[in-house]
């Protein structure tokens, strides 16, 4: 078992915080979060099937290129998987990032900006409606995420990280979190990590459950999500 994030990330070398102590939780919760994820993640993809097939083809129909995207993430310490989502921008997009960089709303290693000209018409709806990221429960069946947790970052994230913001990695990422809750794109990099913060500070199986129960009007309502 790998307990720091030292043993993992020497490739962030003069980066790697002093970490937090973890807390200690009775070993039964992370039990219940794992049975409650597989529970999830598995009845979500068996019901929203046809949204996913139907996402599909409007992609193909709308944008050259494969409807699925696969991108490197980080997670649960410092560990890097290959991240499933359904492809919102045009092929190549991420070589255009360094581009638009300067006009990135966002003050931190994250880049978000509204109005993001490589995303077509079709991926904006995705978006918006968060069904972009239904793919996301495959990673939770492979055991890279989990449905309650700070949302997976880019390794170009991390290399900018402060001490701080590298605690968020000391869970498991996952699809959902407070930061999706609570305004999502519309809170700056600050509020975001101290959200991630609370989350880790106060986790339980039923505080998940909490989440989860909250992301529903916050996907109907579609607030900071673009």
């Amino acid at each position: 078992m790998i307990d720091t994030m030292e043993q993992v990330m020497p490739m962030y070398d003069g980066l790697t915080p002093r970490l937090y102590a973890e807390r200690i939780v009775p070993r039964w919760w992370y039990a219940l979060k794992r049975t409650m994820d597989l529970a999830i993640a598995t009845a979500g993809l068996i019901l929203t099937a046809p949204i996913l097939v139907a996402a599909m083809i409007a992609i193909m129909m709308s944008s050259p290129g494969s409807p699925l995207f696969a991108q490197e993430r980080v997670g649960h310490y410092g560990r890097r998987f290959t991240l499933f989502k359904l492809r919102t921008m045009m092929p190549e997009a991420q070589f255009q990032q360094e581009v638009l960089r300067a006009k990135n709303p966002t003050r931190g290693p994250a880049f978000k900006m509204r109005n993001d000209p490589r995303v077509f018409p079709v991926g904006r709806i995705l978006r918006c409606t968060s069904i972009d990221e239904l793919p996301n429960l495959i990673n939770v069946l492979l055991g890279n995420m989990s449905i309650v947790g700070p949302r997976p970052p880019l390794p170009s994230e991390v290399e900018n990280y402060g001490e701080y913001a590298f605690q968020r990695l000391l869970v498991k990422p996952g699809i959902t979190c407070l930061w999706q809750i609570s305004g999502r794109s519309n809170i700056d990099f600050d509020q975001w990590m101290d959200l991630d913060h609370r989350y880790i500070a106060n986790w339980s199986p039923l505080y998940d459950l909490r989440i989860i129960l909250l992301t529903i009007p916050a996907v109907l309502l579609r607030t900071g999500a673009y």
